[in-house]
């Protein structure tokens, strides 16, 4: 075992330090670790990306950050090669390969591999949507999701495409744009045989065959197959 590491551990288990926080008490082993901890008080973010203008207490941090501006995802899967940003995300989706999951819902007993999931899938049950939107008040079962929403009204779209520099707000909007550059059309009707580039333009397609109208028009009821086209219909009632 390294030096280092037995020294933060007699830390953890004695209380025993060089340096101690002067604000909360909370002991450390050497000054820089200390200088770190103390930005929490101060809310000095020194770091700061060059793309979004994002601030960081720790450089470290901010280098995992930019990986969301350059694709880079130097973590792999060694069960089924999907890579990832940082290291911690890589260890919840291993939890996906093996059959531990301890975590259960104590409702439909539902289980899952990490805490973090069943807080997110509690709210199913409870309807409780805890996460507001300080603009426009829009709720949200987890904080994640309230995350992203909030990019609409900053305009912020950290996810670059690495061929023609358009900025996306999430992950699955980059996605389904990058086709545009590889032509590749993944998804294909069993029907007619028409190819389309991400999923959900199959599934609208799909309405073609089946006759599905799920977008519903609540002052006359006229149905409509895609939910664009009920947005446009309800103007004629304004």
């Amino acid at each position: 075992m390294q030096q280092g590491t037995v020294k933060r551990q007699q830390v953890v288990l004695t209380g025993e330090s060089a340096v101690r926080c002067d604000v909360c008490d909370k002991p450390f082993v050497n000054k820089w670790v200390l200088k770190v901890h103390q930005r929490i008080h101060t809310g000095e973010r020194p770091f700061c990306c060059d793309v979004c203008n994002k601030t960081f207490t720790i450089k470290g941090n901010l280098k995992v950050h930019r990986r969301l501006h350059t694709g880079e995802r130097p973590y792999r899967c060694d069960v089924c090669d999907k890579t990832f940003s940082n290291k911690r995300i890589l260890k919840v989706h291993q939890h996906v390969h093996n059959s531990e999951h301890p975590y259960r819902c104590d409702v439909c007993n539902k289980t899952f591999s990490t805490i973090y999931s069943l807080k997110v899938h509690q709210p199913v049950h409870t309807g409780e949507h805890p996460y507001r939107c300080d603009v426009c008040n829009k709720t949200f079962r987890d904080r994640s999701n309230l995350k992203v929403h909030l990019r609409v009204h900053t305009g912020e779209s950290p996810y670059c495409c690495d061929v023609c520099n358009k900025t996306f707000s999430t992950t699955y909007s980059l996605k389904v744009h990058q086709p545009v550059h590889t032509g590749e059309r993944a998804y294909r009707c069993d029907v007619c045989n028409k190819t389309f580039s991400d999923k959900s333009n199959l599934k609208v397609h799909l309405r073609v065959h089946t006759g599905e109208s799920p977008y519903c028009c609540d002052v006359c009821n006229k149905t409509f197959k895609q939910c664009v086209h009920l947005k446009i219909h309800q103007r004629v009632h304004t």
